[in-house]
């Protein structure tokens, strides 16, 4: 056998143990062993180079389409990460040193390239043996912003594009157990943030005799739940996420200006208003249940001015302890709350007309409504759904494509609307199972504002917009761009994925001249990202990853099907050494296999994968 394939043989005989890898190539010895001896064991050097080999970069575009980002991450945390101490709270897991989360990637190095092709510049400035998370363009595309997690804290750090410098903005530590930590304003002037509030001292320690009995009521109501990990426990465990959760608003200015905004709170999220002028906060309060998760506990939703005043209350809502366990099932009230993107401080949101549960007969399940501020009249009501509402994709204000579906029968529906005009009859713009792959027309490819929210693409005085999707097909998925009239309904295609390659659309830069920028890949080669001309036919690279494990060049993968003993269709994916055969006898494999449920006997057939 040559060098490849003993490699690879390796490889499949340890795969499985390294499933458990808990650092960059090391093993956690399992056999008994003296104290001289114990430790850690590396595996083969052939196996280590394959884990330590550096990670393709994430790439994110700038609003403006002008740069992309380039995230530079390990191959694997350390254990000094997986050692970190952790706290399990109300459905979260955090670190209590940090205010953060107690798992996850995190970012080394940052570097940024233009789409023009200019050479790769290295952001500087960044911090020594740098943790970054939470990377976001500011919606000018003139900086991003993110978090440095340190031993005792996590900071705010931003960078400018121009010059390729970060610095980091003296703030208070950040908070982030729950939700998004920060947010950028309107236009990139500045951010929110959620902060330690000062003062906090330390946490509460558990007392050694409790104040009383752990009680739970039962007040003759049918209140069916299901099963959560990591709730709270007891009175100490609500005493830690009041402390550990417990945020103070403030905004930011990129000179490092800070301005307390209202009183320290739970703040589930905060949302500046496109025009800057409103914050839609959703905050977190008592009672707490030991039996949901925080999503669930009641919070108050409001709209603050700039100060962190009060302007409108939207709803109280009280713990969500009740919602039937039938698919489909929401909360009362308001919800899926949000600003209209196209608009400068005009709320959305919806409503459940059956009591949020599906498992009753009704006609009417929800209606979206919408209040343009001051928020002084009666909220205008949008749509109505037979089924469940499931959101709303802006354009302009003509134009609006708001979703439902349901569970039981697979089936969704979206909707033309036109937001400026709510008396029009909606359109019917789709309709089909949402299993039935084949049948996918597409979703909107969507544009930034600048005012940071995201709107449909369009074109030919608003006539036109775009679509993307998988393409699936029976002979695997083959992503697709088409241009499609919403008066006329017609469509044209633009651009799919041809063999010998898997190239998906990313972003669609320029609507008027057709340029689309795509990540293609293919068996032998990484992803990378191109800007194709669809006019003239012309692709040119972006990028230029290496292959970043050329050792598994001709490793091969199929997808089986076949039926377990018991009748039940299985899905697999089987990788194979190369020049494998049959007759060469046994060899460990790698197959991992899934049952799926489908409502439909048509999409269970249906392939959901590209060769390529």
């Amino acid at each position: 056998m040559n060098g490849n394939h003993n490699v690879i043989t390796k490889l499949f005989g340890c795969m499985l143990l390294l499933l458990f890898v808990t650092a960059a190539g090391a093993l956690a010895q399992t056999e008994s062993t003296t104290p001289a001896e114990s430790g850690y064991r590396m595996p083969p050097q052939e196996i280590a180079d394959l884990i330590d080999v550096p990670r393709t970069p994430l790439v994110s575009l700038s609003p403006d389409n002008r740069w992309i980002l380039l995230a530079h991450y390990p191959s694997l945390i350390s254990i000094e990460e997986l050692a970190q101490p952790e706290l399990r709270l109300a459905g979260s897991r955090i670190n209590p040193r940090t205010n953060g989360p107690s798992r996850g990637w995190y970012f080394t190095q940052l570097s940024l390239r233009s789409i023009s092709g200019s050479p790769e510049r290295e952001i500087t400035g960044l911090p020594e043996n740098a943790k970054l998370t939470n990377i976001r363009w500011s919606p000018d595309g003139k900086h991003i912003a993110f978090n440095h997690a340190t031993a005792d804290g996590i900071e705010l750090w931003v960078a400018d594009i121009k010059s390729a410098q970060a610095r980091k903005l003296e703030t208070p530590h950040v908070n982030a157990t729950y939700g998004a930590a920060y947010t950028w304003l309107s236009g990139g002037k500045g951010l929110l943030v959620k902060t330690i509030p000062e003062g906090r001292g330390g946490a509460p320690a558990e007392s050694i005799v409790p104040d009383g009995p752990i009680v739970q009521e039962n007040l003759g109501r049918k209140a069916p739940a299901r099963t959560y990990q990591d709730l709270l426990k007891n009175s100490h465990d609500e005493a830690l996420f009041e402390y550990y959760f417990t945020s103070q608003l403030v905004s930011v200015t990129l000179d490092g200006k800070v301005q307390t905004l209202g009183s320290p709170g739970i703040i589930s999220s905060m949302s500046p208003s496109p025009d800057g002028k409103y914050i839609l906060m959703e905050t977190i309060h008592r009672p707490y249940s030991y039996t949901v998760p925080a999503y669930r506990f009641p919070r108050l939703i409001n709209v603050w001015d700039m100060t962190g005043e009060v302007v409108y209350e939207l709803i109280d809502r009280p713990l969500a302890d009740m919602i039937p366990i039938a698919f489909g099932s929401v909360t009362a009230g308001p919800r899926s709350m949000e600003w209209r993107a196209d608009a400068d401080a005009t709320l959305s949101w919806a409503e459940a007309q059956d009591g949020g549960d599906a498992g009753l007969e009704a006609d009417e399940r929800d209606r979206v409504f919408m209040l343009p501020a001051p928020f002084d009249k009666d909220p205008i009501p949008l749509a109505t759904f037979a089924l469940r509402f499931s959101g709303t994709t802006w354009g302009n204000g003509k134009l609006a494509y708001v979703s439902e579906w349901w569970w039981t029968t697979r089936m969704m529906r979206i909707w033309k609307v036109q937001p400026d005009n709510p008396d029009a009859e909606p359109v019917l713009i789709e309709e089909r199972s949402f299993e039935d792959r084949y049948a996918d027309p597409g979703t909107p490819m969507m544009r930034s504002t600048g005012r940071g929210t995201s709107v449909m693409i369009t074109a030919n005085g608003g006539k036109t917009i775009f679509l993307s999707g998988d393409g699936a097909s029976d002979e695997g998925d083959r992503p697709f761009v088409d241009e499609y009239n919403v008066e006329t309904k017609e469509t044209k295609r633009l651009f799919r994925s041809e063999a010998p390659y898997y190239e998906v659309p990313w972003d669609l830069i320029d609507s008027d001249k057709r340029i689309l920028i795509t990540r293609r890949e293919s068996v032998t080669e990484p992803p990378n990202y191109f800007m194709r001309d669809l006019e003239r036919g012309e692709l040119a690279p972006i990028t230029e990853f290496p292959h970043p494990t050329p050792q598994l060049l001709d490793v091969t993968k199929e997808q089986i099907r076949y039926q377990r003993a018991d009748g039940v269709d299985l899905t697999g994916k089987l990788y194979l050494p190369p020049g494998y055969k049959k007759e060469d006898g046994p060899l460990p494999v790698i197959m991992w296999a899934y049952p799926q449920e489908y409502k439909s006997k048509d999409a269970a057939g249906q392939v959901t994968e590209s060769p390529y």
